[in-house]
Parts: C-alpha cells; sequence; structure tokens
C-alpha cells in the first residue's frame, strides 16, 4: 500500500514537472509562432522610373530591377514611370532589364505621369500598363541630332569622318533601323491589344491615358496602389510588403530651378546627355522639344 501510494506521488511529481517546462516553452516560442503566422506572403517591390533616362539614371533602374530579381522575398514589381525619355541607348537598356524581369516574375507598370517615347519603350514588356485619365502614354519614334560637320578649326584628324562621324543621310538611316526596332517590340509585347496601325503608331502621337486605354498603348484605369495590388494578385499574394525604390533625386538647387554644375537649370540637350564640348550625333527616343546647340535634327516616324 505504501509502495503504490509512492509511485502514484512520483507519477504526479513527473506529470508536474513537464506541464511546467510545456507552459515554459510556449510561452518562450509563442512569439516566434504568431510570427510565423502573421509574416506576410512577399514583397512587391515600386522601381521608379523619373525624369529623363540618361546613361545613369538608366543604370540605376537596372541595378534595381536586379536586385528584385535576387531578392527572394520579392514576387512582383510594379514599375512606376513618370519619364518623357532620354537617350536611345539607354532606353533600349531599360527595354531589355523590364523584359528580363517580366521573364521571372510578375511586373505591372504604373504610368503616374509621362511614359513617351523612351520610357514607353522601356515599360511595353510589363505585363499591365496601368494610367491615369490625366497620364500621357505613346511617342514611338526616335530623332536625332547632327554635328555640325566637318574637321573643326584648330583640329588634325586621323580619318576624314573623325571630326562628324556620318552624313546626314547615314544618320537618317540609323534613325530608320531604330524606329523599326521600337514600333517592332511594341507590337511584339502589345499584340493584338493594340487598335491601332503600324503607321498610325509611328507617327509618334501622345494620347492621354483613357485614349490610351482605348487604343491598346495601356491597359487598364488606375493609380499606383491599383497596380500594386494587380502585380500582388499575379504573384499569389494574398498578404504583402511593398518597398518602394526610389529615382535618383536631382539636387535642393536643381529643385528650386538654380543653377549648379551638375544639374544646370534649361541645360541644353548635350548637357543633360553628357556630351558636353563634344559635337556629335545623339540618338534618342524622347517627347517634347530639346533644347540643342546645333538645329539640325531628323526624324524618323513619319511611315511604318
Amino acid at each position: 500500500m505504501t509502495a503504490d501510494r509512492s509511485a502514484r506521488g512520483s507519477v504526479r511529481g513527473v506529470t508536474i514537472v513537464l506541464v511546467v517546462v510545456g507552459v515554459v516553452v510556449g510561452v518562450a516560442f509563442a512569439p516566434q509562432a504568431w510570427g510565423y503566422a502573421t509574416e506576410p506572403d512577399g514583397t512587391v517591390a515600386v522601381v521608379e522610373l523619373h525624369g529623363t533616362i540618361t546613361g545613369d539614371s538608366a543604370s540605376a533602374v537596372v541595378d534595381d530591377l536586379r536586385e528584385a530579381r535576387q531578392n527572394d522575398s520579392i514576387e512582383a514589381v510594379v514599375l512606376d514611370v513618370d519619364s518623357p525619355g532620354g537617350t536611345a541607348s539607354a532606353s533600349e537598356q531599360l527595354y531589355l532589364a523590364v523584359k528580363r524581369t517580366a521573364g521571372e516574375m510578375p511586373v505591372v507598370a504604373s504610368v503616374t505621369g509621362t511614359a513617351a517615347s523612351g520610357s514607353y519603350y522601356a515599360a511595353a514588356p510589363a505585363d499591365d500598363i496601368y494610367v491615369t485619365p490625366a497620364s500621357v502614354v505613346g511617342s514611338v519614334g526616335v530623332r536625332a541630332t547632327l554635328p555640325s560637320g566637318g574637321v573643326p578649326a584648330g583640329e588634325v584628324v586621323t580619318g576624314p569622318d573623325k571630326g562628324a562621324g556620318s552624313t546626314p543621310d547615314e544618320v537618317r538611316e540609323r534613325v530608320e533601323t531604330l524606329r523599326r526596332a521600337f514600333v517592332g517590340s511594341v507590337f511584339a509585347e502589345r499584340g493584338d491589344r493594340i487598335e491601332l496601325t503600324r503607321e498610325e503608331v509611328s507617327h509618334a502621337k501622345v494620347y492621354a491615358g483613357a485614349s490610351g486605354v482605348e487604343n491598346g498603348l495601356a491597359d487598364e484605369i488606375g493609380g499606383v496602389d491599383t497596380a500594386i495590388g494587380a502585380a500582388a494578385d499575379n504573384a499569389g499574394l494574398d498578404d504583402y510588403d511593398v518597398v518602394r525604390m526610389e529615382a535618383p533625386q536631382p539636387s535642393v538647387l536643381a529643385q528650386l530651378g538654380l543653377s549648379t554644375d551638375d544639374a544646370p537649370a534649361g541645360a541644353t540637350t548635350e548637357q543633360v546627355f553628357e556630351y558636353r564640348g563634344v559635337d556629335t550625333v545623339q540618338y534618342l527616343m524622347l517627347h517634347g522639344t530639346i533644347e540643342a546647340n546645333t538645329q539640325t535634327e531628323v526624324t524618323a516616324n513619319a511611315s511604318a
């Protein structure tokens, strides 16, 4: 009788110890378990493409897109576009980077201001393009400025084309080649969604957001939050974080409209596109009037 009572006491003691240990362990790991239960499914990265597209600004966006592809927590990208375009070469780099990213995860473009010329080229590979009624899309075309030509006085060159580099006819042919590639890429990415002919697209007209949706250059009316929600849906995310990768900011003086050495107000095309002191051909996918030291310009938007 005494042995049985002692055994029951031992069992009760062990049970109490196990219960206490269980409670302690539960209290210790409860916050972590709660954290796992409430963690978002993934992250939507908002990559800004703002301002004139130059080699430097394009490199920053390309780097952001590469980071998005390499970050395992990022499941989708929204390209926040407000740019009149820029150099043809930098615009092509953006197009390729966006296309590569869209091949690995959902990419949605949100036109928060202007997606014209080179910036529309960059947005074209996105799964969907969201616009607001007042935003602008289009200007699918190419332009080039010409050097003054000849060998500048006081210089010696190793060949007759070392100074000018190209004749106007050669530049016009190059512009036409770029235009065909630009228009062809837009139709390759947008496909049957475009209600315009190649000739109409080649006119390089810009359209208000609602008109862009009607003619197929854009897909939906909606702000950046709508685009973020669409990107998350495409990635299958019910609960998600949003991280914004901001575009390089202009200096404070430039924002106030004051000249600085790095970003002069009212800068010429040569200054904006980093050809200071060099008179050379510039191939541009840029919407709007440009200010250049040379008054000669070649465009190729009139025919398909």
